[in-house]
């Protein structure tokens, strides 16, 4: 496992969070599409609400989703690990000014995640079993005609997809049952897996019809303990402000002063931490809204 952990340790600091040029290019992505489409997450964003809600739908559309299944398939993998334990580490190794970053993060992601989510969903194909299938490297192979690079994007993507995905969800879960029920470790991670395994075995179908039960539950949940921690530490709301926004321009300690931090050290912990919290940029976001029931990509766009 050391060795494991030295490869990836490698690999993330070539093409990872922790190499110098990842935080530019993500978050100058996201500004540059800001600009260039002027601000579409805030213009349209009532728009979206109103897409979201089946306003637009049609049933004759292709697709396997409703836009809400395919949000909230999009959501499942973030909501929770990545709003908590993501946003948690950002403080921890970044200090406060990380979480400044990771606002921006996701202020800008939003119309990356809009750009990539429309290609995909222009460029998806229909499977031989009538079902759709879309993501970056469809519109990477039909489009830019870059077929080696829609390969190695999909390879990467599955091992992506335990790094990001299963594994640190299944650590917090078994961590918090082991040490909150003293159940092994082993025990939950074999019960959650055989519960995974019905639902992916199903399909894309059966996996929109359970996140779109248990993700509003999730995102419910969530806001209850978010608030719920927030009112009983009322007193250190206006000091949590003042320690963000200062250490915005002065750079910060980390929380208990466990690792220094300064600007840039804050700005490129925010920026990893919030593609890990809101996947804008990632593409695995746009596999699961490329089954959308629509003929409008745009749409699908705006809901992300």
């Amino acid at each position: 496992m050391q060795q494991l952990n030295e490869i990836l340790g490698i690999i993330d600091s070539i093409v990872g969070s922790s190499s110098q040029w990842f935080p530019y290019v993500l978050l100058g992505t996201g500004l540059f599409f800001t600009i260039y489409l002027k601000f579409p997450q805030v213009r349209y964003f009532g728009f979206a609400i109103k897409v979201l809600k089946g306003k637009f739908n049609n049933s004759e559309d292709e697709g396997d989703t409703s836009h809400f299944q395919a949000l909230t398939t999009a959501l499942s993998g973030t909501v929770g690990t990545g709003n908590i334990a993501g946003v948690a580490l950002a403080l921890h190794v970044g200090g406060p000014a990380a979480l400044f970053w990771m606002l921006i993060t996701a202020a800008v992601g939003m119309c990356t995640k809009f750009v990539e989510v429309t290609l995909s969903h222009k460029y998806r194909e229909k499977t031989g079993d009538g079902t759709m299938a879309g993501g970056p490297m469809y519109f990477m192979k039909n489009k830019m005609n870059m077929g080696w690079l829609a390969i190695l994007f999909a390879i990467a993507t599955v091992l992506s997809s335990f790094g990001t995905g299963s594994l640190p969800q299944i650590n917090s879960i078994s961590t918090s049952v082991k040490s909150t029920f003293g159940i092994e470790l082993w025990v939950t991670g074999l019960v959650l897996s055989i519960l995974l395994g019905v639902v992916i075995i199903g399909g894309i179908k059966r996996i929109a019809a359970v996140t779109e039960k248990l993700v509003p539950a999730m995102a419910v949940i969530y806001f209850i303990g978010a608030f719920a921690v927030i009112f009983y530490n009322a007193e250190n709301i206006i000091p949590s402000f003042i320690a963000i926004f200062d250490g915005v321009f002065s750079g910060s300690a980390a929380t208990g002063g466990f690792l220094g931090a300064s600007l840039s050290f804050a700005f490129s912990k925010g920026v990893g931490r919030g593609l890990f919290s809101n996947e804008a940029g990632q593409g695995s976001a746009p596999i699961a809204h490329a089954s959308a029931r629509t003929k409008q990509p745009v749409s699908e766009g705006l809901v992300a």
